[in-house]
């Protein structure tokens, strides 16, 4: 039996993929196989003796401590797409309110409470708050992964002049885009030619602080930005500089903080781009799947610390093997599993980065001890025997 802890709200539908006579799911157990959370800022502290697994129910793992959990051998997952949607039609709202000054319209309206000619008063004050359409003009998607791929999409078909740029794009996420997504030699390019911008990359040495003041210098005139993947993107003392001398018309954040409070031109959005119940059982129901697959089979998928692997279950038992990506690491155990005169019916191995990751289905009923003799092998970081 599995034991799971839940350290935030779980939807039932989510749970509902961990079968009972495999999974105790509570949310107070103190030595769990398997963790899944939404936005519960994990210590480590936490990461307790006998712990495999973390399921995230939503994309960010910045609440999560990745790398710890990648030396203890603590497979950390995902739910990238699982949101997308969500994130998607808050992005197409965000672009409106960028361009018509709606939030401004609505305050004002709100303010004429108690006036005797409230229907007059908006005919006449209502040209203060004039925006263009969005139809016709070009929209800069950085980053085209599931959500910013549904975005490109939906902008398209909405008569944007759609460009994309991604050096890292997939050959999956290529395929899903529309053909009229046109795709942008550089950044600077896309910079210099854009209307909106909407970002969809993920936080990391590369990308903390991408919107800079150098990177502003390189933007068209009156541009609009709408960001709804992580604050960290866009340097706050930047973006003020840039709005101030009009380079940036109008902000649209979801992660907003103090900085961006109280701005004319800055939209703040409570990070509700997947807040809806649909996302948040996606979210749920994809997190119990990871976490059910490789718990019971060893599967790996959407990790964000070892590399995706997977293999049918073809022999009558499992080893798994979380190792250092070193040369010679996997033989002596190879040599172990044959010294039980066991044969390997199927292995696969991938690696990422320093970590590598195998899993090797044999031929063999009872192999004894060889979970403790892997253990005590070079460069080994956990082992399980299915």
């Amino acid at each position: 039996m599995f034991r799971i802890l839940t350290r935030n709200k779980i939807a039932d539908c989510g749970l509902k993929e961990l079968p009972k006579d495999k999974f105790a799911v509570s949310d107070d157990e103190k030595s769990p196989d398997g963790i899944i959370l939404r936005s519960y800022v994990l210590p480590e502290e936490e990461l307790t003796p006998g712990l495999k697994a973390i399921g995230r129910a939503g994309a960010g793992v910045n609440n999560i401590p990745v790398e710890v959990c990648a030396e203890k051998g603590i497979v950390v997952f995902n739910t990238p797409g699982a949101n997308a949607n969500g994130v998607k039609e808050i992005v197409i709202a965000a672009l409106l309110l960028a361009s018509r000054d709606i939030v401004g319209g609505i305050n004002w309206a709100q303010s004429l409470e108690g006036q005797a000619s409230v229907a007059k008063t908006v005919e006449k004050g209502k040209s203060e708050f004039v925006g263009p359409e969005i139809l016709g003009k070009k929209l800069g998607v950085i980053g085209l992964g599931a959500i910013g791929g549904l975005v490109a999409n939906a902008c398209r078909a909405l008569g944007m002049d759609v460009i994309g740029y991604d050096p890292y794009i997939s050959v999956d996420a290529a395929w899903e885009l529309s053909r009229g997504v046109r795709k942008a030699p550089d950044l600077d390019s896309l910079l210099a030619e854009c209307d909106y911008i909407s970002l969809h990359v993920p936080v990391n040495d590369k990308t903390k602080g991408m919107f800079n003041t150098d990177v502003f210098a390189k933007c068209k005139k009156g541009m609009r930005i709408v960001n709804t993947a992580r604050s960290e993107l866009v340097n706050d003392d930047a973006l003020l500089k840039a709005i101030e001398d009009e380079t940036v018309f109008c902000y649209i954040t979801d992660f907003p903080t103090e900085k961006m409070l109280g701005h004319k031109r800055i939209v703040p959005i409570p990070h509700l781009g997947s807040s809806t119940p649909e996302s948040e059982d996606n979210c749920a129901t994809m997190a119990a799947a990871e976490i059910r697959e490789f718990l019971l089979y060893g599967n790996i998928k959407y990790s964000v610390n070892f590399p995706d692997c997977e293999l049918p279950f073809t022999g009558k038992k499992r080893v798994c093997v979380i190792h250092r990506n070193l040369p010679n690491v996997i033989n002596p155990v190879t040599a172990l599993i044959a010294k039980r005169s066991s044969n390997i019916a199927n292995m696969v191995m991938k690696s990422r980065g320093d970590f590598a990751y195998a899993i090797l289905d044999v031929d063999c009923d009872d192999l004894g001890d060889i979970k403790q003799e892997i253990e005590k092998l070079e460069n080994i970081i956990n082992v399980r025997v299915i």
